[in-house]
This record gives structure tokens, sequence and C-alpha cells, in this order.
């Protein structure tokens, strides 16, 4: 049977693969260029994960996580070949997947807390680390600052769904019930800060 964290995982990494690889086709890096990009987007932040809570990365121990991310790879580049335009992220239709894969890979994120058995405070790092961290290593590649230290209601939302994840799981709710809220929550929150244009306080 195909668990929660399976669909979960494959939502993500190929959400999130599209989007690095369209970061690389703006920045005007060539196959390979887009390529890179879009797999370490994909895999970067589950990585990380997995050495924090001492495992091999998922990514690393099975060809499934590279597959799926080699998925959005295609398609990405696919749709940068069917059109001229440029700034393809900035399109409402794409920043769907951006908020998809966050939610995606936060729930997955936290669901590998609990089972490594970390603390509260530790699902929630794993949570938001897992929905940004492939995202960052993608900005800094291309030097920029990281998308989630301008964009106050990214990793807000990862933070908000994290914490989610640990109050149901405190109620009593099922590892699979607390993930997919924690999903729905991120996924609502985010698409609510760009419809409206939420910021946090700059000092």
């Amino acid at each position: 049977m195909v668990s929660v964290f399976d669909v979960m995982n494959a939502v993500g990494l190929v959400a999130f693969a599209v989007v690095g690889s369209l970061k690389a086709s703006d920045a005007r890096l060539d196959l390979l260029g887009v390529a890179v990009l879009g797999f370490l987007t994909a895999l970067g932040g589950g990585i990380t994960r997995d050495v924090l809570v001492g495992r091999v990365p998922a990514a690393l121990g099975g060809s499934g996580d590279v597959a799926w991310a080699g998925v959005g790879v295609v398609l990405a580049v696919a749709l940068a070949a069917v059109t001229e335009e440029r700034d393809l992220l900035d399109r409402p239709a794409l920043l769907v997947p951006d908020a998809v894969g966050l939610a995606a890979f936060a729930a997955t994120g936290a669901l590998v807390g609990v089972e490594a058995g970390v603390t509260a405070f530790g699902v929630v790092v794993l949570a938001t680390l897992t929905g940004v961290g492939g995202g960052t290593i993608s900005d800094v590649l291309l030097d920029r600052v990281p998308f989630v230290l301008t964009e106050d209601f990214y990793a807000t939302c990862a933070i908000g769904g994290g914490v989610v994840f640990v109050a149901a799981s405190a109620a009593g709710a099922t590892a699979r019930t607390a993930a997919v809220a924690c999903a729905g929550v991120v996924f609502t929150t985010r698409l609510a800060a760009l419809h409206w244009g939420w910021r946090l306080p700059k000092l």
C-alpha cells in the first residue's frame, strides 16, 4: 500500500524540480544547469533532513526520488521550450506547484522527525528545513539572497504547518491525519499570502 509519505514526497519532488528548473531557465543557464538546479531544488531539503537525523538520504538509497525529480525537470524543460516568455515562476499557474511542493515537503519532514524520535521543536525544524532547503541551495548557486529570507510568508507557512502537525499529534491524531493537516495548512496559508500580499513586519 502506498503511504501518505510516499504520495506527498512524490508530489513535492516533481513540484520543486519544476520550480528549480524554471529558476535556472529564467537565469538563462544551459541544459545541464537547468537539470542540476532542478534536481538540487527537489532533493536538497530531503538530503539535508536525512543527514540531520542520521540516516542515508533517500535520494542516495534508491532510484525513486531521483526518478520523480527527473519527471519534474522534463516537465519544466518542455514548458520552457514551448513558450517565449521569461519569468515563468511569476505566473499564478506556476506559483501553485511551488506551494504544493512546500506543503508536501513540510509534511514529509514532520513525518521523518516523528519517525526519528526528535522533539516537537525538532519536528517543526525538520518540516521547515525540508520545505525550504532545496530552494535555498538553488538560490545560493544562482548568487541570490535566498528567497525564504526575502519572501516572509514562505518559510513561515512551513513553520506553521510543523506546529499544526505537532498539535494534531499531541491531540491524538494519527501520523497520516497530522501530515494531511500540516500540508493543508501550509498550502492554504501560502496561497492566501500570495493572494492578499501578506508580509511580516520589517525592522
